[in-house]
């Protein structure tokens, strides 16, 4: 079997990496291929890799290539996960909205439509080289904003193509040990969209157990999501949000606290790993240790700024089960294996949320199998969630529409009807900013 990474000298690639490690004998994988479009960044990772292969005792070679069209050709599976734009991009976009008084943030709001922007255009490019050399490959997306750069490539690659994020997963392994149960013993009712989904109920079979954890602030002090959004809130929702949902809930809390941060988490990312990636290749063992620091350091500071403005004073816990990384694989071996896994993937509604016509690209829990994700049927949903889902989820298709035209009044209308953005002039402004500070952004949508 070929599996191919796309975005193969990325930093989070180690993760990737070490979760092939452990299926890579069961599957099959005799041949993974690393595609990056810098040969130094494969170069550095490259050691890093050796050295947990060398620390595992595991043998999984790898080859790494600038050249695309060598790297999916007959691929069973594509992984991607790229940054367009890098570092210096997500700078960008974060800090123009800021400076208008608007959420500046890698995902959510105008930041996470300036991503998308500049990314779909080169993922559907990677969507139409695979589907003339690879057409029977999947692609496992964890590109972001991933839902909404999945419902794009839908368009070459059909319901091959699956967004996956950790989010969902982890929230409900979170809610489990809230409540001293295990995650298997359990339903969770969850639906929205990528990094806009909220947990309805917990069944155990017998009873519903969401009430009783909403009902007590000792068990939502245990985990981030009671913390950040706080009892008296979760219980006026009656759900759990996705974490993310904090950047709409308390938008102005969040600017607040980003203004009166010294440095963005993008700007912390982008020293961060320019200078790992500028000390260049070193022996494996000396590689991993250094990448291993530089990772703990990253994960201090994941959503900081809700953190902050939320008062909560913890640091970030990774996820013991891994992030998307864990993700990934699930849906890899649910596939090869046709086990029937239940996971919670972004892909084509079907009939999911009966609000949405049948294409839209939703999160919710899917039964996967050799045909790929069947998405479970969730039903009507709180009324606000659903307003806010169909309004979302027309911003996204704006801004996918905008970023294949090349439209400058599309991308202008998407960031308007963002329920963040308060007026079209902030808009224009806004989209104006990202023009004058990204000169590829400005070519590709001409006045």
């Amino acid at each position: 079997m070929k599996v191919t990474i796309v975005g193969g000298g990325g930093f989070r690639v180690p993760l990737v990496y070490t979760a092939l490690l452990g299926l890579s004998q069961r599957l099959g994988i005799d041949e993974l291929v690393l595609h990056d479009v810098e040969q130094a960044r494969l170069e550095r990772i490259a050691p890093v890799l050796e050295g947990l292969a060398a620390e595992r005792g595991v043998t999984l070679p790898f080859r790494g290539t600038t050249d695309l069209v060598d790297a999916v050709r007959d691929a069973e599976f594509v992984l991607c996960a790229i940054r367009v734009g890098q570092l210096e991009g997500r700078v960008v976009d974060e800090s123009v909205p800021l400076g208008l008084g608007v959420l500046g943030q890698e995902t959510t709001g105008p930041g996470g439509l300036c991503f998308a922007l500049r990314t779909i255009p080169v993922m559907m490019q990677l969507a139409e080289t695979m589907a003339e050399y690879a057409p029977n490959a999947w692609l496992i997306n964890f590109t972001n904003p991933a839902g909404m750069v999945t419902e794009a490539v839908q368009r070459v690659l059909g319901e091959r193509a699956i967004g996956i994020c950790d989010s969902p997963a982890g929230l409900l392994r979170r809610a489990a040990r809230a409540l001293d149960r295990e995650p298997s013993e359990l339903w969770f009712d969850y639906f929205g969209l990528n990094h806009l989904g909220w947990l309805q109920g917990i069944r155990d079979g017998a009873r519903e157990l969401l009430p009783e954890l909403l009902s007590s602030d000792a068990r939502l002090d245990t985990f981030e999501e009671g913390r950040l959004f706080g009892g008296e809130w979760l219980r006026t929702l009656e759900m759990l949000p996705n974490e993310y949902l904090y950047y709409f809930y308390y938008a102005a809390d969040t600017v607040n606290a980003i203004r009166e941060s010294p440095n963005s988490r993008g700007s912390f990312l982008l020293d961060q790993q320019r200078a790992f990636y500028a000390e260049g290749a070193q022996p494996p063992a000396e590689a991993l240790e250094r990448w291993r620091k530089t990772r703990h350091d990253r994960e201090r500071t994941y959503m900081a700024e809700a953190r902050n403005a939320a008062g909560d004073c913890h640091e970030h816990e990774a996820d013991a089960n891994g992030g998307y990384e864990g993700e990934a694989m699930a849906v890899l071996e649910a596939i090869a294996g046709n086990t029937q896994a239940l996971l919670i993937l972004n892909t084509a509604n079907r009939s999911s949320l009966p609000f949405l016509d049948e294409k839209a690209v939703v999160e919710v829990p899917c039964i996967v199998g050799r045909t790929g994700p069947v998405p479970i049927a969730v039903g009507e949903v709180a009324p606000h969630a659903r307003a806010l889902v169909e309004t979302m989820k027309d911003v996204e298709r704006t801004t996918i529409d905008a970023a294949i035209s090349g439209s400058r009044q599309q991308a202008i209308r998407a960031i308007a009807l963002h329920p963040l953005v308060p007026s079209v002039t902030t808009a224009r402004e806004i989209f104006d900013g990202y023009c004058e500070r990204l000169p590829g952004l400005k070519e590709a949508f001409p006045a």
